[in-house]
């Protein structure tokens, strides 16, 4: 099996179909988004597909070493994943198919007036991990 990371972005990725911000959903939109994710990591669990999920705060700050005790912040001019990646689940499956299979499923995630977001979502394997690929 090959483990694979699946990246739900706030933006820079291409738009989705059904591109209204999350921010601008109402209470229920957001409970229906919600429950088909859950749903979908728990069938996932079911087939001993799931690793791990989370949904990321938009809240985020850099921090480097600097010396002891100087642990200076900086929000540089650089792109800031607290600006770009909105979640994440790991999957462990027994081939790159069966990865895109399930990142296309899980971009069908209901979003703004009940209808499918058809959103983009990165697809990427463990560094280190060879996927494994079926002819």
């Amino acid at each position: 099996m090959a483990k694979y990371l699946l990246l739900k972005h706030y933006r820079g990725a291409p738009a989705a179909v059904n591109d209204v911000p999350m921010s601008q959903w109402t209470p229920e939109e957001i409970t229906a988004h919600v429950r088909y994710m859950n749903d979908f990591a728990d069938r996932l669990r079911e087939t001993g597909e799931f690793v791990d999920e989370n949904a990321l705060s938009p809240e985020g700050t850099w921090v480097r070493y600097d010396g002891e005790g100087r642990p200076p912040v900086t929000d540089g001019p650089f792109a800031e994943t607290k600006d770009l990646i909105a979640g994440w689940m790991v999957i462990d499956v027994d081939s790159y198919e069966r990865a895109l299979e399930l990142a296309g499923e899980l971009s069908a995630a209901p979003g703004a007036g009940g209808r499918t977001i058809h959103e983009w979502l990165e697809l990427r394997p463990f560094y280190g991990v060879t996927p494994t690929i079926t002819e």
